[in-house]
């Protein structure tokens, strides 16, 4: 496993929008603050022209999409890259994206999302680890929630412990100024799925949104299988996210990854809160995720810190990964192997 050099002070940080990008006023305010508040931790901010463009879910075409992101990893100035926002189009541009210039040129990749259609294709094609976590308007709120604080300690090679959070964010919230800070109000608890008392799991970890890795299932950017195949030997861990499938949705489609063997070698299993959802059939989240894979038997935890729930832990791709849960809090530790 690749893993790029970590930031120094006055480096240079890309932002770039290959899903969507920010148009809305006091959403643009957030982002101008999110420049302020890594320019005063000592850090330059380089935006790419389609930050600030948005047409029909679209920052700009999938060939300046992918160009404007190339153009990025060939800036030796540029030390890291930060997705400017989520959407849903990002995998149009995965087919003009010249992955030899990141191969060449490797460095941190980090988005939330969307995004993932990038992160998890680059770590599994790759072996270059890259970072699920915050996008960059998130840095926008003052003061920093100890989650985007992790963020950057860990963007700075501090690989910190991580433990669960207190409290969570529920719903949508609407800006007033761009600088407000997450609106917590509801109990974080890590539930063991099988109801362990305590769950210890080691393994290489990767991941992302649900929802976009099933968009990339059997396409060509699909080295799933390879990639877990290679490192059988660490053992996987997986760490879902999903925003807005239904309890139906879910079933489907982990009885499909489960089929076509992406569960093999899996050590257990963690799935962030899900942002949207809903059933027909009156199926709750759990049953959904639990009916789908207790016959692998292996260890599942469901509600953890990561993912379109706010605040989130920022998970390494690639990384070596010790899970821990217990009387519903929980922990996540890197080694970078």
């Amino acid at each position: 496993m690749i893993y790029p050099e970590f930031l120094k002070e006055k480096d240079t940080i890309g932002v770039t929008a290959p899903s969507d990008g920010i148009t809305d006023e006091v959403k643009l305010k957030r982002l101008d603050n999110a420049i302020k508040n890594f320019n005063s931790r000592g850090f330059n901010i380089k935006e790419t022209p389609n930050v600030r463009c948005s047409i029909k879910g679209r920052s700009s075409t999938s060939k300046e999409r992918a160009r404007e992101l190339e153009e990025l990893y060939e800036d030796k100035d540029v030390k890291a890259i930060i997705c400017t926002s989520g959407g849903d189009f990002l995998v149009e541009m995965l087919s003009k994206v010249n992955f030899n210039v990141i191969k060449d040129n490797p460095k941190w990749l980090q988005g939330n999302s969307d995004p993932t259609g990038l992160l998890f294709t680059i770590t599994t094609n790759l072996d270059i680890a890259t970072l699920y976590t915050d996008n960059f308007g998130c840095f926008g709120m003052e003061p920093w929630h100890k989650s985007l604080e992790n963020n950057l300690e860990i963007l700075k090679g501090n690989i910190i412990e991580q433990t669960s959070f207190s409290k969570y964010e529920k719903g949508f919230k609407d800006y007033i100024t761009g600088k407000e800070p997450y609106e917590l109000t509801e109990k974080v608890y890590w539930r063991n799925l099988n109801n362990e008392d305590a769950i210890n799991i080691k393994g290489r970890i990767i991941g992302g949104c649900l929802d976009i890795i099933a968009d990339l299932f059997g396409t060509r950017f699909d080295k799933t299988k390879d990639f877990i195949e290679k490192y059988k030997d660490d053992g996987i861990i997986w760490y879902l996210d999903i925003c807005e499938l239904t309890g139906e949705v879910i079933a489907r489609t982990l009885w499909k990854l489960k089929d076509n063997g992406y569960f093999k070698y899996t050590k257990g299993i963690i799935f962030g809160r899900s942002f949207i959802y809903n059933s027909y059939y009156d199926i709750s989240y759990e049953e959904a995720i639990y009916e789908s894979l207790k016959d692998l038997n292996i260890p599942i935890i469901i509600n953890t810190d990561i993912g379109h729930v706010s605040p989130r832990m920022t998970i390494i791709n690639g990384a070596i990964t010790t899970i821990t849960s217990s009387n519903g809090k929980g922990e996540i530790k890197f080694d970078l192997k």
